[in-house]
């Protein structure tokens, strides 16, 4: 409770400090406080009798009235408050929008702007009005733009014109407008090379272009020219290690080396290069692992080192490394756990010690240890349980939930427990349903809600009920016939179309006459083909088209 509007009457009783008053009060009253006062302040300069409101100091008053909107809006953005922060940066704006206009000639005012725009353009991004965005950081892009051409040799103002290019270009990379993302962050790796070549000691430009081949690498990789991708990701390492040579002890230098590390793995895993991934990703962990005996307290390093471990069993398990790769995942899961007890009400760890679990499970599972599997599943979709009961709107949480459910049902399949599969599967179906139906628009879930079809399809079809199966299957497929339609490109829409054609295909039921059963088999051989031309079908699948022309075949097509 605050307290009532003290009058105009002298005190009787000492007035506190600032420092007295602030005293256990909660950051965002502070900072509503503040914006209340400028307010007042700003009321009092505009109405000055001899006009001074509309000088100097009217001016630095409405500019502080413009960070207090944006200090609240800074709070309400960490609160998850994305309209409050949204009101409370336009506010900002449109106070900074009127200096700017009223002084154009005024650099400052100018920049402050194109913050606002910034700002802005960030929560859009994060409600997902990606074109809002755009809009945002291109009006921010302009003004920096005219500020480079009145001042070209200034440095900050140059530095903030790439910062807007990778902007923009991050928004057009969601878009899916990869050529225009590639273009923006190359524009802005163009000017962060100058910065260097001016000063090549000035150690903050130099990771800038770090990250800007960072950047230019993903687009590349998304693009499939991975030889293009490890020849940025590779120049953007080189730039680190001089900068972990230079200065041993600053953590920032080492965190950065050690993802790229990863980036690297990650694309020689994707070039089949196991050896060469496995070994960047323990040159990361590392590096992860000298941050954590630096600091063993800090809690995002020991994230990033389970992660590592995590990496480095995934790459293990892909070369029949299965004790390698279970004793990898039980260190990521023992980091975890240790990240749980320290923070047991922060989700985010609860949700990786979830994913832990999985690993360890799917480890076990491909070892032929179908209890353990179970048992791992089971710790896992727990965790998920509860974190649904904390938050039951949190949508990740919901989904997560889902699979877990479907990876207990694979297990009971597996060991002959088809009406506990079935009731497993029927579990995350539901969940999926309610997602879908909270928005039919996302692919994934849709994605999602097909799968649980196809294996509840299964289970009716081991237990020998073919209706129940043709009924499940033949939803699956029009989910997923939907899916491709919306986006033919989409190389696992395309897959996941193949998979239900061939197990329709192989339904043997009178309600499935044999030309359905036919065609089913071409529009599948159809999809996996046009994979194979564009270079799309994964190296695990690249027999599928001969198992298609087989059955076509046996089938006298």
């Amino acid at each position: 409770m605050t307290k009532p509007r003290q009058g105009t009457a002298a005190p009787t009783a000492p007035v506190p400090s600032p420092a007295q008053s602030a005293a256990g009060l909660p950051r965002w009253v502070l900072i509503t406080g503040a914006l209340l006062a400028a307010l007042a302040s700003a009321g009092q300069a505009a109405a000055q009798p001899d006009g001074s409101g509309s000088g100097h100091a009217g001016e630095q008053t409405l500019h502080d009235l413009s960070a207090s909107h944006d200090r609240i809006g800074d709070e309400q953005l960490a609160q998850g408050d994305l309209a409050g922060a949204l009101k409370s940066y336009q506010a900002g704006m449109e106070i900074a929008r009127r200096l700017a206009r009223r002084d154009p000639g005024n650099a400052e005012w100018q920049r402050d702007l194109s913050i606002s725009h910034d700002r802005i353009g960030d929560v859009h991004k994060a409600q997902g009005d990606l074109a809002g965005a755009l809009k945002s950081y291109q009006a921010s892009l302009e003004i920096r733009r005219r500020l480079v051409e009145r001042d070209p040799g200034n440095a900050r103002w140059q530095r903030e014109l790439s910062i807007s290019h990778s902007l923009v270009g991050d928004v057009q990379g969601a878009q899916g407008k990869l050529a225009g993302a590639l273009k923006s962050y190359q524009v802005s790796l163009e000017i962060r090379r100058r910065l260097v070549e001016r000063d090549p000691g000035n150690t903050q430009w130099q990771r800038d272009l770090s990250i800007s081949h960072d950047l230019i690498g993903d687009v590349l990789r998304a693009q499939g020219n991975l030889a293009g991708a490890l020849k940025n990701f590779r120049a953007g390492q080189e730039i680190r290690r001089q900068l972990v040579e230079l200065e041993p002890g600053q953590a920032q230098w080492l965190h950065d080396f050690s993802r790229s590390h990863d980036l690297i793995g990650n694309v020689l895993r994707t070039q089949g290069d196991l050896g060469g991934a496995l070994k960047s990703y323990q040159a990361s962990l590392e590096s992860r692992r000298r941050l954590t005996e630096r600091d063993s307290g800090n809690a995002r390093w020991l994230s990033e080192l389970s992660i590592s471990h995590d990496r480095i069993g995934d790459v293990q398990k892909a070369q029949g490394d299965l004790a390698g790769a279970l004793q990898s995942y039980q260190a990521g899961l023992e980091i975890a756990r240790r990240l749980v007890e320290r923070d047991p009400d922060n989700a985010e760890w609860q949700r990786d010690l979830s994913v832990s679990h999985d690993l360890i499970g799917d480890t076990q599972s491909a070892q032929g240890d179908l209890d353990g599997a179970l048992q791992s599943y089971q710790a896992g979709l727990e965790i998920r349980r509860r974190l649904v009961e904390r938050d039951p709107g949190h949508a990740e949480w919901q989904r997560n939930l889902s699979a877990s459910h479907g990876l207990v049902g694979d297990v009971q399949k597996a060991q002959g427990d088809l009406g506990g599969a079935l009731k497993s599967y029927r579990a995350g179906l539901e969940i999926a349903r309610r997602l879908t139906e909270r928005d039919p628009g996302q692919a994934e879930w849709q994605g999602d809600f097909s799968t649980h079809h196809n294996k509840i399809g299964d289970v009716l079809h081991a237990q020998g009920d073919q209706g129940g199966a043709l009924k499940s299957y033949r939803v699956g497929l029009e989910i997923r016939r939907r899916l491709v339609e919306r986006d033919p490109s989409h190389a696992q829409w395309q897959t996941d179309l193949a998979v239900s054609c061939w197990k329709l295909s192989q339904l043997d039921t009178p309600a499935l006459p044999r030309a359905e059963r036919r065609a089913l088999l071409k529009r599948g051989l159809a999809a996996l083909e046009g994979l194979q031309q564009r270079r799309l079908l994964t190296p695990d699948k690249q027999t599928w088209p001969d198992l298609f022309r087989q059955a076509l075949k046996e089938m006298g097509a």
